[in-house]
Order: structure tokens, then C-alpha cells, then sequence
């Protein structure tokens, strides 16, 4: 199947192809994680926590139950969940007195606990994260990553004595997302959303989005600025310096296993995936290829091979398996391993070896004396030939337009007035969600509203979500 063709048999294809996750579990959107997509997920599991560690957060472990009377104590957030939640009814045979549900998020679970913990001025800021899955009753057609009813998840709290501390942590948070999505090589709009598209609860969203090939958009992750909106029903208080009570003000920053999803979706070719370098099981796979009355010298010249890299800390497989090398190539190209080394021996006899890089398909014979130094120049042009080509391919497939007749399957930017009505009437007549304006880009412009003509300094993007 060709990606170009139908992106979503190709998308299915690849991830079953690759074996990054199985979902013949007999639960539905639940699938199981395989040892070589799991590794990806550690890989960016970990570049978060650096991050959040680096910020002075903590990572905690919330329980997975909440029970009804907490999770209702915010009517409009649980109005916004109702109907995808998981509720727990029974324990054993016995009817539970209160009804649980398995976290969708974790607001109504960390909360009363932070009522607990804060008392004084001296207790602020209050941030924490974890990395965990959460449950969403998910009732669209499940794909792998993309949209699943158990989701890996990443989710910060922080808790601030004012308005304009919790803005500056929305700040931070954007930093942290633009330091990660570096490690993945993706292009992304930072994008805030309408009124009636916001989070359940919040005074504000943003969403982190990216353009998928087929032209529709997918939500990678989400900053809610909540002011005192939750503490209030939640009575999370502390005491300033003058000994006045005050509510704290929270935001919150979560992205899930969506990232994956994103990786091989813009990465990914007809061959398989391309895995980004800095979160790939295996940076660079060693492919030994034998002559015949050569194979014992092959093979024990390729794993002093892998382990001198090793050494020089890439992560390094060495395939050993007895099949062709064609074979072994081409399981490596759709699992999308960066870097492909190969060593025969006439390589062994010139004491050099060949590289083939899965971005570009380019080879180089290299000197085992130049190895490490090549190998690190590659590998970081690997990286910057991904996030190049996929930003130039975001740019490339966005689109002003000033009518709301014949639009493309692309990001479309309009102007918008602000108004309800408005943006109501957008949504309705194009049949695509309005994701809202970019939120680094300060400069106002002089646009007219594409419904009612008015003049507008809201430029918003437009698109099909997934």
C-alpha cells in the first residue's frame, strides 16, 4: 500500500508490518504494547521526564479510581466527560455505595489531595506530573496510537498564588514542548482554542497540533490555563503573606502516545517508518554479509563492529539471523532503523564498512579509523534532514483563503471577527473545526472576517480533525 494513495490502509499496514503494537487484544481501542514500540514510548517517556525534572517538577503516582462524588464536584468538566468513562459499579458481587470510573484525566483525582498539601504561600508553586494510562470510551474507529480507549499519557499539574504565575508556567510549557518535538523531528502549531472547544473546565486552551498526509489535523497534546476554576469547587486554598485566604490559580500540559502516531505518519515512506534518532530503539543496526568460506570472520569482525559503537553509546543491534541479507534490510527499512551498517569481506579486507542511511537511502564507505566521528555527523543530519522536510511539507500545505467555498484537504487560515455566530457558521459550512489562532505568532494583522466582512485581527486555522 502507498502512503500517497490511502494514507490510513498504509498507516494500518506499517504499524502491524513494523510490530509496534498489536491489537488483536480481545478489548476493543485496548491494544498491547510490543517490545519495539514500547522502547519508542520509553525513549520519549524519558525525554519528558529530563525535562519536567529540569523544571523543578515532580513526578507522582495517582490512584486509577476516582470516585463519583469528587469527579462531579466541577459540573462543567464532568459534563464534558460524561459519556466517555469507564464506571466501576460492583466490587466482587457486592454494589459500591459510590460509583468509581477509571481516570480520564487526573484533575478530580490529584485535587483533593492538593487541598490537603497546600496551606501557605510558602507551599506555591505546587508542580507535579506522572506518566500513566488513562480511559476514554472512544467510540470513533480505533487506530493504533491515534485513537484508543487506554491511553499512555502524560499529564502536569501546577498550582500558583496568582494569574500571571500560572502565565508564566503556560510559557515554560511551551518551551518543554518545543525542546521535545526536536527530539522527534516534528513541526507543530501551537493553537488556541475557541470558547465552546475549550477543556472541560478551563478558562483557556491551546492546543499542540500537526497536519497528518491526509490533510487532516491531529491534536498532539493540550495546555489548559484553569485560573481558579477548579480550586474553588476543590477549596484549594493557601495563605499569603498579609494571612489572607486565597484560591491558587492551576494549569495543566498533557500529550499521550499520540507522538508516535505523529512520528510515523510524517516520517514514515513506502519502505516502513524512519524513526527519528533520538528515539529510536536502535540508532544503527550492523548487517554483517558473508561470503562463502567467510562466515566465521564476518560475524566476529561485525560484533567488534557493533560493540565499538556501543561503546561510543548508540544504541547498536547486530543482526545474527540466518537469512539473506536482502531480507534482513528490508525488516530493517520498515521498522525504520536510522542507520544501517553493513560489513563483508571486502569491507574487512579494505578496513572500512558501509553506511546506508534510512532517510535518504544514501551510502558511504567509511574507514573503521573515521567510524565514530561519521556515524555522529550522520546521525545528526538525519535529524535535521527530518524536521527540515517535515516542516517544509507543513508550510507548504497551508492555506490562506478569504471564502469559504472550495477549500482543500490542508490547513486553512481565515480571517474571523471573534464572534459565536461567526465561527459557528465556519465550522458549519466547511465542515471543519476552527483550531484557533497561533499563539506565537504576536503580530496582529488587518484581515477581514471571512462570514460577515468585518475587519478582524484573528487569523485562525481551520481543518479536519482525525
Amino acid at each position: 500500500m502507498k502512503k500517497s494513495e490511502d494514507f490510513g490502509e498504509w498507516y494500518n499496514e506499517i504499524v502491524e508490518l513494523a510490530g509496534l503494537s498489536d491489537k488483536r487484544y480481545p478489548i476493543k481501542g485496548m491494544n498491547v504494547w510490543t517490545p519495539y514500540g514500547w522502547k519508542i514510548m520509553q525513549h520519549i517517556d524519558r525525554y519528558i521526564r529530563h525535562y519536567c525534572d529540569d523544571t523543578d517538577h515532580h513526578e507522582v503516582l495517582f490512584p486509577l479510581l476516582i470516585p463519583e462524588n469528587e469527579f462531579s464536584k466541577e459540573k462543567e468538566h464532568i459534563k464534558g466527560f460524561d459519556a466517555e468513562v469507564f464506571w466501576v459499579t460492583h466490587a466482587g458481587l457486592n454494589p459500591l455505595d459510590v460509583k468509581m470510573l477509571l481516570r480520564p484525566t487526573s484533575e478530580t483525582a490529584m485535587y483533593p489531595m492538593f487541598s490537603v498539601w497546600i496551606r501557605s504561600h510558602a507551599d506555591l508553586p505546587l508542580k507535579i506530573y506522572q506518566i500513566v494510562n488513562v480511559f476514554r470510551y472512544e467510540t470513533k474507529m480505533t487506530r493504533a496510537f491515534i485513537r484508543v480507549r487506554e491511553i499512555h499519557f502524560f499529564e502536569s499539574h501546577t498550582c500558583h498564588a496568582d494569574f500571571e504565575d500560572a502565565e508564566r508556567q503556560i510559557r515554560e510549557n511551551f518551551e518543554i514542548t518545543e525542546k521535545l518535538m526536536r527530539h522527534l523531528c516534528l513541526p507543530y502549531k501551537v493553537l488556541k482554542r475557541t470558547e465552546w472547544d475549550k477543556f472541560p473546565g478551563a478558562c483557556y486552551t491551546v492546543g499542540i497540533d500537526m497536519l497528518l498526509p491526509s490533510g487532516r489535523s491531529l491534536q498532539l497534546g493540550s495546555i489548559h490555563q484553569y485560573k481558579d476554576n477548579f480550586s474553588r469547587p476543590y477549596e484549594i486554598k493557601y495563605e499569603d503573606e498579609k494571612g489572607e485566604h486565597k484560591y491558587v490559580h492551576q494549569t495543566t500540559f498533557g500529550m499521550s502516545e499520540r507522538l508516535i502516531g505523529a512520528v510515523i505518519a510524517v516520517h514514515g515512506d513506502d519502505k516502513g517508518i524512519i524513526m527519528p534518532p533520538d528515539i529510536a530503539p536502535y540508532q544503527i543496526v550492523v548487517v554483517p554479509i558473508p561470503a562463502k568460506g567467510s562466515v566465521e570472520e564476518v560475524y566476529s569482525e561485525a560484533k567488534k563492529l557493533a560493540q565499538e559503537l556501543k561503546n561510543n553509546e548508540f544504541r547498536v543491534h547486530l543482526d545474527l539471523r540466518d537469512v539473506r541479507p536482502g531480507n534482513k534490510f528490508y525488516d530493517w527499512e520498515i521498522k525504520g532503523v536510522p542507520l544501517r551498517v553493513e560489513l563483508g569481506p571486502r569491507d574487512i579486507a579494505n578496513n572500512s564498512c558501509v553506511a546506508v542511511r534510512r532517510d535518504t537511502g544514501e551510502k558511504a564507505t567509511i574507514k573503521r579509523s573515521e567510524l565514530q566521528d561519521r556515524v555522529n555527523t550522520i546521525i545528526a543530519s538525519i535529524s535535521e534532514s527530518l524536521l527540515e522536510k517535515a516542516t517544509k511539507n507543513l508550510e507548504n500545505n497551508i492555506v490562506d483563503a478569504t471564502s469559504l467555498d472550495n477549500l482543500p484537504e490542508k490547513l486553512i487560515r481565515v480571517g474571523w471577527c471573534g464572534s459565536e455566530e461567526c465561527g459557528r457558521k465556519i465550522e458549519t459550512t466547511t465542515d471543519r473545526s476552527i483550531l484557533g489562532n497561533d499563539v506565537s505568532d504576536a503580530s496582529p494583522r488587518k484581515v477581514k472576517c471571512v462570514v460577515c466582512g468585518k475587519d478582524a485581527e484573528n487569523v485562525v486555522h481551520l481543518s479536519k480533525p482525525m
